[in-house]
């Protein structure tokens, strides 16, 4: 009997192969099992195209997504990588395998998800990810800096506190806009001014904190 869950993997990764093209990013997701990263009740939908809900108003990212945020990140393997917004810990399982000879400091604002998160890094061997409780200022700026910094979530403008954690030729990649639709943007660290580049439109939850929304 075919296992539907296969069967939409199958699905997924075919899809992706054409939108997304093939290269590590797409073999480094095939490697991180989806459905270990959302509650229970949703692990029939692990391998459909969409967000889904993990609890506390929170969402693993569209696979889609997933790799065309990593994929902008343009890891050589050996970097020191911040990820904002760590959920139930996908996005940095998926960049993690595309680090053999790096780490991720991966931070989440809420307290169940931090626990959810290291459960599933721990239960796929993932060990290059330390995953830490976000603290009272945007992104990890005690362990930074870092060569790179994706943010799981949107801010209305570029925060200031995560480019002043890159290294010199860092690069900082998160969506900006509305609550309702953003604009997911690179900015990289040059000789003289930022570059920002806008490479698509996205939508993701809000980043909620100073530097970025307000907590209300």
């Amino acid at each position: 009997m075919t296992d539907p869950l296969e069967t939409d993997r199958k699905r997924l990764f075919d899809h992706l192969a054409k939108t997304v093209g093939e290269g590590p990013t797409l073999d480094a997701m095939r490697r991180v099992p989806r459905e270990r990263f959302v509650p229970p009740p949703s692990r029939t939908k692990a391998y459909l195209n969409i967000a889904l809900s993990i609890g506390n108003g929170q969402t693993i990212s569209q696979p889609q997504m997933v790799a065309h945020a990593t994929d902008v990140l343009q890891l050589r393997g050996d970097e020191y990588v911040l990820e904002v917004g760590a959920g139930s810990g996908y996005q940095a399982a998926v960049i993690a395998e595309l680090l053999p000879f790096g780490s991720i400091v991966a931070v989440e604002r809420i307290p169940e998800l931090v626990s959810f998160c290291r459960r599933n890094l721990a239960a796929c061997g993932i060990s290059n990810v330390s995953v830490r409780p976000a603290g009272e200022i945007l992104g990890a700026p005690d362990h930074a800096p870092f060569d790179a910094i994706l943010v799981s979530a949107a801010a209305p403008q570029v925060p200031n506190t995560l480019l002043a954690q890159l290294k010199p030729s860092g690069r900082l990649v998160l969506p900006v806009g509305s609550f309702e639709r953003q604009m997911l943007t690179r900015v990289s660290i040059g000789s003289q001014t930022p570059i920002m580049e806008e490479l698509g439109f996205c939508s993701y939850v809000p980043l909620l904190g100073e530097d970025a929304w307000q907590v209300v």
